[in-house]
Formats: C-alpha cells, structure tokens, sequence
C-alpha cells in the first residue's frame, strides 16, 4: 500500500488528532487512516447525492436521461 507525508503539520493539530486518536482508542496511523477513509467515501457519496438531485430535477421537467453505459462502450468499439 502506498504511504502518504503530509509536511508542515502545528504543533496544535497534531495533539488534537493524539487526543482524538486516544479518545477513539487507536493509533495516530489509524485514527489519520480513518479519517482520510472517510473523507475520501463522503466525497463519493456527495458527488452521487448531487448526480441524483440533478436527474431528479430534470425529469420534473420533463427529461428523461438514460444511463449512459452502453452508449459509451458502444463508441469506445467504433
């Protein structure tokens, strides 16, 4: 697995992640593993809400989109 640095860290956060680390009972490593986790599924989950808000508003109106799946494989074989 791939590790990450992140560089120029305060001294005050990272003794609020230490706390919240020891507060979770886990490590500082998983506690920062958990919550770039989590950050990186809400993004998804945001973006699919949004996608869903979108094609909710567009067949009010009227539209319909289909998915776009098949069409693409469709054009990737031309």
């Amino acid at each position: 697995m791939p590790d990450l640095l992140i560089r120029d860290v305060s001294d005050e956060i990272v003794e609020a992640l230490k706390k919240k680390a020891a507060d979770n009972r886990r490590s500082l490593q998983q506690e920062l593993k958990m919550i770039v986790e989590s950050a990186a599924k809400e993004d998804r989950i945001l973006k699919a809400q949004y996608a869903t808000i979108i094609r909710e508003r567009l067949q009010a109106y009227g539209k319909e989109y289909k998915d776009s799946t098949e069409l693409l494989r469709t054009d990737r074989n031309r």
